[in-house]
């Protein structure tokens, strides 16, 4: 066998990443993960989890759920506009995946409350839903346990996650290693793929951009919804006139930060820059052409977006496909599960009834 034909039949590492769906996705999303996604699924084999039960543990009313379905819908159209391609990468919903419920009470099992309480990710959630430490459910203290669930359900390889997320896949690694340990080799020890993830400060550059904070740009805003939010961006506060030398590399002068990410044009951006410094230019032109190089980044992303948001069928099609693939990779893992721990389980016990029905 040739090395070219060798390399070529060698499996592709794994890699699992996804949302919560809590609806459009913005500028933030893109630079900080859907980018690095994009390039991912043409080298590693890529699963991308559409997190809903995750919603439940800080959102569990009635009202919250009522608004996944359309949440997941817009999430799904901007995956798709940016170029994740569902026949390299399964899309596919945490929720309509039985297997997940099962592994999870099994890893719940195989690590203490101790070790999730010293977690300081749990508390932080808390406090982002406001609440106190009596009010904590269950199920967000056990959120990492979740989590460990999603990432081994398909056999993971690699986890991309920014550095404040590297502890949840410690325990993922944790509880690996204890089932192996216990029942034999069936989970690889997830790595996380940490990236050089930038954070993108809302418009209004006090606070990172957040739909919550409204201060986002979206990936499906209308050209005329970006100009405005440009228009409403912050430069420097010191600078009350065009004609004041300023500095266009100060981190909370936000117009600068947008181009130096989204404007290809380096030659423009640079000549911007010394004039700004120079006191030969206002806000004004430098967010007009800020506005011209972002309609042109999103321009194609739109196009994207409204094509497949003129089939809904489609859609649903591509969320079917990616949540049937993960179901015959879950499958595979709890039948592998089953048989190392020696219990029946549904799978085993499913096949021995119908083999008692057909005898």
């Amino acid at each position: 066998m040739s090395t070219q034909s060798s390399a070529a039949s060698k499996p592709r590492l794994r890699v699992l990443t996804g949302d919560r769906p809590t609806g459009r996705l913005h500028l933030g999303h893109y630079v900080g993960s859907l980018k690095a996604r994009v390039a991912l699924q043409d080298t590693y084999e890529c699963f991308f989890i559409i997190a809903d039960l995750h919603t439940l543990t800080t959102k569990p009313a009635k009202d919250d759920i009522a608004r996944l379905h359309d949440n997941i819908r817009e999430m799904v159209l901007d995956y798709l506009a940016v170029g994740i391609d569902p026949e390299k990468s399964v899309i596919f919903v945490q929720s309509a995946v039985p297997e997940t419920y099962q592994l999870n009470l099994i890893f719940e099992m195989l690590v203490t409350l101790p070790r999730l309480t010293r977690l300081p990710s749990i508390k932080d959630m808390a406090r982002a839903a406001n609440m106190d430490d009596e009010a904590i459910p269950f199920g967000l203290v056990g959120y990492p346990v979740l989590q460990a669930a999603d990432i081994l359900l398909p056999r993971a390889h690699l986890v991309p996650v920014g550095k404040d997320n590297q502890a949840h896949v410690e325990i993922t690694r944790e509880i690996a290693r204890r089932f192996n340990r216990l029942y034999g080799e069936v989970f690889p020890l997830p790595k996380a793929l940490i990236g050089e993830v930038p954070t993108l400060l809302g418009i209004y550059g006090k606070a990172k951009m957040s739909k919550s904070l409204n201060n986002a740009i979206f990936l499906s805003d209308s050209p005329e919804e970006v100009a405005a939010k440009v228009r409403r961006m912050h430069t420097d506060p010191t600078r009350v006139r065009p004609d004041i030398p300023a500095d266009p590399d100060k981190p909370t002068n936000v117009v600068f930060r947008f181009h130096d990410i989204f404007n290809p044009d380096k030659d423009e951006v640079n000549e911007l820059k010394e004039r700004y410094r120079q006191g030969k230019v206002g806000d004004v032109e430098v967010k007009k052409r800020l506005i011209r190089a972002l309609n042109a980044f999103l321009d194609p992303i739109r196009e994207r977006r409204a094509y497949y948001a003129r089939r809904p069928d489609l859609v649903e099609d591509i969320l079917l496909e990616g949540t049937r693939r993960m179901r015959e990779e879950a499958r595979a893992t709890m039948t592998l599960v089953w048989d190392a721990m020696g219990m029946y389980g549904p799978t085993d016990l499913a096949r021995r009834l119908d083999q008692a029905a057909r005898g």
